[in-house]
């Protein structure tokens, strides 16, 4: 039986490694980065600065509780729906699946139905947004969202989170209400915000955690995403 040589050996073992790497795919915070249209503008200021003669370094943050990275909450838009704080770990840690689109206008149904999503899954949809959206501050309308159709599309095959790459599960001025409320109301939990870019279609371990903000319908998140490696063969 042929044996590997010590150096085909290092060499998987660093491939494993660079595998099992987590990737951030948060978007980070910085003053009047890009904000839904409405929602305040982002300001990080220092208040207490070691330049200025203090002791410690302090910093205020201000920000809407949709922005960057962040997670929706079924009180977002469902009047009595459950808040952040009631949020099960389970929903946004755990096994996902980066689930690439391709179509560069919406997530529809029909390309949805390609993947074969299952009951319980935590799908992360990587579009154009991702290479695309994060380059800028300015808001882009024309980013890539989950039509109403898919919404239902996604209830009905049971998953258990959705994640999508810009602010918004759902459109600007096209059934954006709609969409969120198709999911929160069946108790999908949502994560907005994300950046793919660097994360290849596939199976992956998932964390993401918002701050613990109590009666709050949204916060920002961290979100770190690491391969799954293959099965081995027997």
């Amino acid at each position: 039986m042929a044996r590997s040589s010590p150096r085909t050996g290092v060499t998987a073992r660093r491939r494993e490694h660079r595998l099992r790497t987590w990737i951030d795919v948060s978007v980070p915070l910085r003053t009047n980065m890009v904000r839904w249209p409405g929602d305040p503008p982002v300001r990080i200021e220092r208040v207490l600065d070691f330049e200025l003669g203090h002791g410690v370094t302090v910093s205020r943050l201000d920000m809407g509780t949709h922005t960057g990275t962040h997670i929706d909450a079924p009180a977002h838009f469902v009047r009595d729906g459950a808040s952040l704080d009631a949020m099960p770990f389970a929903a946004t840690v755990g096994r996902a699946r980066v689930v690439a689109i391709r179509d560069r206008t919406t997530i529809t149904p029909e390309e949805l139905a390609r993947h074969h999503l299952r009951r319980g899954e935590r799908v992360l949809f990587r579009t154009s947004n991702s290479s695309r959206c994060w380059h800028t501050d300015d808001f882009i309308e024309d980013f890539v969202y989950v039509t109403p159709a898919a919404a239902r599309f996604l209830v009905e095959r049971g998953v258990r989170t959705v994640g999508v790459d810009y602010l918004s599960v759902g459109g600007l001025s096209s059934g954006g209400e709609e969409t969120h409320l198709v999911l929160l109301r069946a108790g999908i939990w949502i994560i907005e915000g994300l950046n793919l870019a660097r994360v290849r279609p596939g199976r992956y371990d998932l964390i993401c955690l918002p701050l613990r903000v109590c009666g709050a319908e949204g916060a920002p998140a961290r979100a770190l995403v690491r391969a799954l490696l293959p099965r081995r063969q027997a």
